[in-house]
């Protein structure tokens, strides 16, 4: 309501202002008339908008045609978003219903009920206890419940159709012909809308509060015991439960998620238009895992490309017919943990102070069921505890709730319900403009920076994830304060004090305030900040939260500046020929910079061994294989084993003779110290490679390869080779080993390595690789359209014995390469291998 008093206080000053300007001109500048009045322009009628794409299906039959094409690739067309959302999660249920049902269990806190109380039967881990006390203390089911009505009509049909789709399959697949590692257990049941938005939110979460679980779950007052408890009705007590957990201060990014991704533009391509590279590394098993499939309502939505599982119908890295796009892991912080300082006459400690004022801490009963073995559950009950600023965390020795401080964590993205209206507007944007539009309706993009190119030849980048919008306080403090610099660079993430509301934050960073880029010229990223996205013109914004600036660069980012600075064709300009080339040409920055002097070092020492805690090691043999290796990662290069586990112990004591420089942000450091730590550096590579016992000489085809599983977990035996770079000697095209990249409790076999610093197996006799280049594509626009490559290095399906199990690995596998991307309807009939019509009548 207007307060009229107010209002007409204002409108008396503005009055009162402008007589007295009038007063103030004098009798004769107050005269107008000889002032020549422009001649009125006739209105002009606004272009028609276009018509809003249709959502629900109008009679409430859900229709969608599907065609899979070569590798399985499904192109669903439909007349509406429901529609088309209902033929794509049938597709994708067919490829990969178990990981799906696995991550609807997790975010809707049933582990625990299904699987016991630990990820390691008998062990304390605790594991399934945190994750579901930990989700319903984030109470993103309770947000799914209540704001499912309140999403957009696009957001709410395809939910909706997506849903209906898997469900679909799974009601109509005999168990015995869907995926074996899950077919038929009581977890595997339908889902609906709020099961969904449940798993959308719980995502978001995953650089942040999601990794806070632990910390949630032993947070108690001083005195108060954390342990969960039967609840009254329970007739079973806890005793056979044992509750050990182990809580560290988290990572930020501990799947590590990570990509490359250029926009090059008019200025740097062949033919003048624009041109994408994209190329996440991400995991190859799990939650994590991207699907390619091409989604169409026509005359409104026309988009192909990769996207991670369980998000209804949109594509999160692919192209349309106008504008490509891919993304990388930001560097920026999506949450600040705040200090609180309690109120010392509150006994219970469950008041905190915030300039002055008391606020209270607030309790949250919790229930979960819980299998305690021969098919029985037993129900435990446990308190959360929140703030103004989010949940409690607890982490012994470093973030302790005591008598007078305590701590919480606030998430930009708890919650977010942008992330299907925001990709669905860039999947249907019509230009570049439209394309940046949706950056500035919606904050959906949460956690990642975006590199786009249009058909105009227009490139575009932005690091608008969601990060806190801090106040200028805030900023201030968290730049020039010693104490929280220091305390930011010891936690690895930021902590404000609670105390003062200056520190607090409301909302995400706007578009217009986040880092940004745009021109004709190219944009890159490879997990760097923002700071370098172009050479030539460096961007700089006040929030630390969203990366560093003036620091050095990853061997990997400066081999991709490197790529697009220095090696485009004769004429400077790019075709995609030439970038599918850069990607998969697997070389080494780190080898390309110092190799030489390595090898000279190699012929300094000679025959004469290498002290290396008081063992003589002789390196000779790592020499001569070093000697003969091409500087590739490809399958046929012998000795590029010996150079990586180099690579490794290099990385933990880098001995560059030229430090980096700001004048040169991406060419130093370089050169190789040729001392006593370079020779044991190569000494405890060699002693790592003699203990897995693989031949000095041997190609990396021998050394690296992949290996699926079987249903049950174990290894299938069948290993493919596998040519690929790793961060650890700055590749470009980077694969890794991991054993816990995964995120589901989905069974599958693992290798373990030598030690903490290799990704080298005994026992596997080489680097199993899980983790990488994943969905990798190069989009470029023609005159005919736009045209691309693309390739889903683990394949469609992870259903073992399927068509699309292994046919793009193997493909991968004989030579990397990308393989053409189908998107014209004729390209799409000429390498038709399936057709159905999908319908709910």
């Amino acid at each position: 309501m207007i307060n009229k008093t107010t209002f007409t206080s204002k409108r008396t000053l503005i009055a009162l202002s402008l007589t007295a300007l009038l007063s103030a001109c004098g009798d004769n500048d107050n005269d107008f008339s000889n002032i020549q009045q422009p001649a009125p322009t006739p209105p002009t009628s606004p272009a028609p908008a276009p018509e809003p794409i249709p959502a629900f299906s109008p009679d409430g039959t859900l229709s969608a045609d599907v065609t899979w094409t070569k590798y399985g690739v499904p192109h669903v067309t439909a007349d509406n978003l429901e529609s088309m959302a209902y033929g794509v999660g049938y597709a994708f249920a067919r490829d990969n219903l178990c990981v799906l049902a696995d991550q609807i269990l997790k975010y809707n806190s049933e582990r625990a009920k299904y699987f016991g109380p630990d990820a390691v039967p008998g062990s304390g881990d605790s594991e399934h206890l945190i994750n579901d006390f930990g989700f319903i203390t984030l109470g993103i089911r309770e947000l799914a419940e209540e704001n499912l009505p309140r999403l957009s009509a696009n957001s709410r049909a395809m939910f909706q159709g997506y849903t209906a789709g898997y469900n679909r399959y799974l009601n109509e697949t005999p168990v015995d012909e869907q995926d074996q590692s899950c077919a038929g257990q009581p977890w595997v049941t339908e889902i609906d809308s709020v099961d969904l938005l449940t798993y959308s939110l719980g995502v978001a979460l995953l650089p942040g509060a999601a990794n806070f679980l632990g910390p949630m779950f032993i947070a108690a007052p001083e005195g108060e015991s954390y342990l969960p408890t039967p609840a009254a009705s329970s007739t079973e007590s806890t005793a056979s439960i044992k509750i050990a957990p182990t809580v560290k201060v988290p990572d930020r990014n501990p799947q590590e998620m990570g990509s490359n991704g250029w926009g090059l533009g008019s200025d740097k391509t062949t033919n003048g238009k624009g041109m994408v590279l994209g190329n996440p590394h991400f995991p190859h098993t799990g939650n994590l895992r991207f699907w390619n499939f091409h989604a169409q309502v026509p005359g409104h939505l026309n988009v192909t490309g990769g996207s991670l599982m369980g998000l209804p119908g949109a594509v999160n890295i692919g192209f349309n017919e106008n504008v490509a796009w891919t993304h990388t892991f930001s560097t920026a912080e999506h949450f600040v943990v705040y200090q609180l300082t309690l109120d010392e006459n509150d006994e219970a400690g469950l008041t905190h102070v915030v300039d002055g004022n008391r606020r209270t801490i607030y309790e949250k009963p919790m229930q979960i069921d819980v299998a305690v073995g021969g098919g029985q559950t037993i129900t435990l009950e446990k308190t959360a505890y929140y703030t103004n600023y989010g949940p409690m965390i607890e982490v012994p020795g470093n973030f302790d709730w005591s008598d007078t401080n305590a701590f919480a964590i606030k998430d930009a993205n708890l919650p977010n319900f942008d992330i299907v209206d925001h990709w669905l507007a860039m999947n249907m944007a019509t230009s570049m403009d439209e394309f940046k539009q949706a950056f500035k309706d919606y904050d959906g993009v949460i956690f990642n920076n975006t590199m786009a190119a249009s058909s105009d030849g227009q490139v575009f980048y932005v690091d608008d994830s969601t990060v806190p919008n801090l106040t200028e306080t805030a900023i201030e403090q968290l730049t020039t304060n010693p104490l929280l610099i220091q305390t930011k660079a010891a936690a690895g993430f930021t902590v404000l004090p609670g105390n003062i509301s200056q520190f607090d934050f409301e909302g995400p960073v706007p578009y217009e305030e986040a880092p940004k880029y745009e021109g004709t010229d190219s944009v890159q990223n490879s997990n760097d900040s923002y700071w370098l996205t172009n050479l030539n013109s460096p961007i700089v914004v006040s929030n630390p939260l969203f990366g560093n600036v003036d620091n050095q660069q990853s061997l990997r980012s400066r081999m991709g500046q490197q790529f697009i600075e220095n090696e485009a064709g004769s004429d400077g300009t790019f075709t995609p020929q030439e970038v599918e080339g850069l990607l998969f040409n697997n070389r080494s920055y780190l080898a390309e910079n110092i190799l030489p002097s390595l090898l000279e070092a190699c012929a300094n020492q000679g025959d004469t061994p290498v002290n290396v805690d008081g063992t003589a090691v002789d390196i000779s043999v790592s020499c001569a294989a070093l000697e003969d290796w091409d500087g590739t990662m490809n399958l046929t290069s012998t000795g590029a084993h010996v150079f990586r586990e180099f690579a490794f112990q290099f990385n933990q004591a880098p001995q560059w003779e030229t430090p980096f420089s700001l004048e040169m942000p991406v060419t130093t450091p370089s050169g190789l110290m040729q001392n006593d730590v370079t020779l044991q550096q190569l000494a405890r590579a060699t002693q790592v490679i003699e203990e897995a016992g693989i031949a000095f000489d041997a190609p990396l085809g021998d050394v690296q390869f992949v290996e699926r599983s079987l249903p049950d977990g174990t290894a299938s035996g069948v290993k493919l080779p596998w040519a690929g770079a790793h961060n650890i000697e700055g590749g470009f095209n980077v694969f890794d080993v991991s054993s816990n990249r995964n995120g589901t409790l989905l069974p599958r076999h693992s290798y373990e390595t030598i030690n903490n610093n290799t990704a080298m197996s005994a026992q596997a006799e080489g680097y199993h690789i899980n983790y990488g280049t994943s969905w990798a594509m190069v989009i470029n626009f023609t005159d005919e359209g736009p045209k691309g490559r693309g390739i889903l290095t683990y394949s469609q399906s992870r259903k073992y014995g399927s068509d699309h199990f292994l046919d793009q690995t193997r493909l991968y596998s004989t030579q990397p390469t990308l393989r053409d991307i189908y998107f014209t309807e004729e390209e799409i009939e000429a390498n038709k291998i399936e057709h159905v019509t999908l319908s709910s009548d």
